[in-house]
């Protein structure tokens, strides 16, 4: 839980190494200490597999007679009962400069945090920052940011080589990461997926047509081959399940 300051300026600065966790209190300010900006992962999305991945936050914190400490913790949920949390891998501090950017480097893993797919999502940042002269500065939810599952998708066209004129079927699948087995689990039914072509001989793909995933995740369609060119699946993602495009597959038509 968080400290409060009058125990803080009494204990020193140092104490409050411990205030890694959020706390179900409202933001405070001490002083003069200000966090001015929060950036996670460069502004993107985080996109998380089945591996673990690191995630860095920016911190810009400002204060008269420098900053002794500046750190954060990563969470889902409501402030008081976060589902799942994450801690930096060491604080920032202490520095003279009266404006810093923080870089906080925090690990997140599929399995334990986030331990679910139910976990993706939006994310907050809890940050604070802590001056030599113990003003201080306490933001509950700093900055939001969105943790994704990672796609894969895939394609498949044939027959290979095809007679101009004929039909040609183009298969794929739209895979997430299951963070909760570590293993890739089919798209939801009902997923728009865009099919784009590029002729030979051309550098931009040009949507075909938009299909729907099937219950596991499967895509199935068929158009008439009448150029040479390369096929591939167009996955947008949704707030829960990063972008993606399949490779491409190259048609000779005869």
């Amino acid at each position: 839980m968080r400290m409060s300051y009058a125990v803080a300026a009494a204990c020193g600065v140092v104490a409050l190494s411990a205030l890694t966790v959020p706390a179900a209190h409202a933001d405070e300010q001490f002083g003069d200490t200000e966090i001015t900006g929060v950036t996670v992962n460069g502004g993107q999305p985080v996109v998380v597999g089945t591996a673990a991945r690191t995630v860095t936050v920016d911190i810009t914190a400002t204060d008269p007679s420098g900053l002794e400490q500046i750190n954060a913790t990563l969470y889902r949920g409501p402030i008081d009962a976060p589902e799942v949390t994450v801690a930096s891998a060491a604080p920032c501090g202490p520095t003279t400069a009266t404006t810093t950017t923080c870089t906080l480097t925090f690990t997140l893993t599929p399995g334990t945090a986030p331990a679910d797919t139910a976990q993706a999502g939006t994310w907050q940042v809890s940050a604070f920052a802590i001056a030599p002269d113990s003003d201080a500065v306490f933001k509950d939810s700093a900055a939001a940011f969105a943790v994704r599952r990672a796609t894969e998708v895939t394609v498949d066209a044939g027959p290979e080589p095809v007679r101009r004129g004929r039909l040609l079927t183009v298969t794929g699948a739209v895979q997430h990461a299951d963070w909760a087995t570590g293993t890739q689990t089919g798209a939801a039914a009902g997923q728009p997926v865009k099919l784009q072509f590029r002729p030979a001989g051309c550098k931009e793909f040009t949507t075909v047509k938009t299909v729907h995933t099937a219950a596991d995740g499967t895509l199935d369609t068929t158009v008439r081959a009448v150029l040479d060119g390369t096929y591939r699946w167009s996955y947008a993602g949704t707030d829960t399940t990063a972008a993606a495009v399949s490779e491409g597959d190259h048609i000779d038509v005869r």
